[in-house]
């Protein structure tokens, strides 16, 4: 039954957060940001949020500066949104699968194109 209501916390903190990033936040530092994940911890006491960034290293970096000047501003919107008796310290941590993923797929095409000749050359013979 605790971990049902802690997964259904974690749906609803992920909810709120993306909606706060769209369109509570003013600083327009914060673009094209995406909130992949939430994970509650039991006690619901902390909340790791998985923040997946696009664009130039330079403006990821600004923005990761932003995200974390607001998570007070977060935090406390949090408690008051979901109500919740006591609000979980926010802590933000970046999600970089979508970049691996986007490098796995380049080299699994460099092989792809490695390949092609030598089996050209295969039917040939």
């Amino acid at each position: 039954m605790a971990r049902l209501r802690v997964e259904k916390v974690q749906e609803a903190i992920k909810h709120e957060i993306s909606k706060m990033l769209l369109h509570d936040v003013k600083d327009p530092r914060i673009q094209f940001v995406t909130v992949t994940g939430v994970e509650l911890t039991d006690d619901m006491s902390y909340a790791k949020i998985f923040i997946s960034m696009y664009g130039p290293k330079d403006k990821q970096d600004e923005t990761w500066k932003a995200l974390n000047k607001a998570l007070g501003f977060m935090r406390t919107e949090i408690a008051k949104r979901i109500r919740l008796r006591f609000a979980p310290t926010l802590i933000l941590q970046k999600d970089t699968s979508a970049e691996y993923s986007a490098h796995i797929q380049s080299i699994l095409d460099k092989i792809k194109q490695e390949e092609k000749p030598v089996a050209e050359e295969a039917e040939n013979e």
